[in-house]
């Protein structure tokens, strides 16, 4: 852990990735976990695309009404207020997440690309007009200007990351000379080509996860037998001794 924590001291460049497992720990339940409530009403396998958006319109509305009901319950925590923390003192660069529950954001991270959207941000499908999430978690789904649906601002399956987040995460991670992943399993695509590229071009790989990932052979530290928080302050308190 100390050689971890010089890497991080002495970074130029430290660019964060993070995967589910950092809000699960949050308590906020992994989207694809069967065993959770959310199987119980819904099957996300037929409402988190765009033919159900289409096709199946009332459907789409409760399940993400649902979805942003759970988020809600919800906070970010000691280990996303580090992160935050780190990027105000200029150790963290950027961080790249693939969730969608914006608890970076609301740690007070600024530097955030989102891969696969976020739940702050809801907007019509058809116009694109934007809405606030509590309009739409109040019950209105039909925008008022030209008549179309009211959804968040994720990446549904059957759609394309948005382009700018995903050339501003290849340009961070082209940059990084130490890149810690948080709470991934590196198994979706292409996502999980960010903590390679940055590997291959030399950067230091960290790879903090409760399961063995693909990568974990390239990586040059693995943690899995630590949780994310526990991790994170610890490594902050290292950081405050040594300063």
């Amino acid at each position: 852990m100390r050689d971890v924590v010089n890497e991080i001291k002495h970074a130029n460049h430290l660019v964060i990735f993070t995967g589910a497992g950092m809000s699960t720990e949050s308590g906020l339940p992994d989207f694809r976990s069967e065993n959770r409530g959310l199987w119980e009403k819904f099957n996300p396998d037929e409402l988190a695309n765009v033919q159900a958006l289409e096709n199946n319109r009332e459907e789409f509305v409760n399940f993400y009404r649902y979805r942003l009901q759970e988020i809600k319950k919800f906070q970010p925590h000691a280990g996303h207020r580090i992160l935050a923390k780190w990027e105000e003192q200029g150790l963290v660069k950027g961080i790249i997440t693939q969730n969608v529950d914006g608890f970076h954001h609301d740690a007070g991270s600024h530097h955030v690309m989102e891969l696969h959207g976020t739940f702050r941000a809801f907007h019509c499908n058809d116009c694109h007009k934007d809405f606030d999430p509590e309009v739409f978690f109040q019950g209105k789904d039909i925008c008022d200007t030209c008549g179309g649906t009211i959804r968040p601002g994720i990446v549904l399956f059957g759609e394309m990351l948005p382009e700018n987040v995903f050339i501003k995460a290849e340009e961070e991670t082209l940059q990084a000379d130490v890149f810690i992943v948080f709470g991934s399993s590196l198994t979706v695509t292409p996502a999980n080509m960010f903590p390679m590229l940055a590997q291959e071009r030399g950067a230091k790989l960290i790879i903090v996860n409760r399961d063995p990932t693909p990568l974990d052979r390239y990586a040059d530290y693995v943690i899995r037998d630590k949780s994310i928080k526990e991790v994170l302050e610890e490594w902050d308190t290292q950081i405050k001794n040594a300063t």
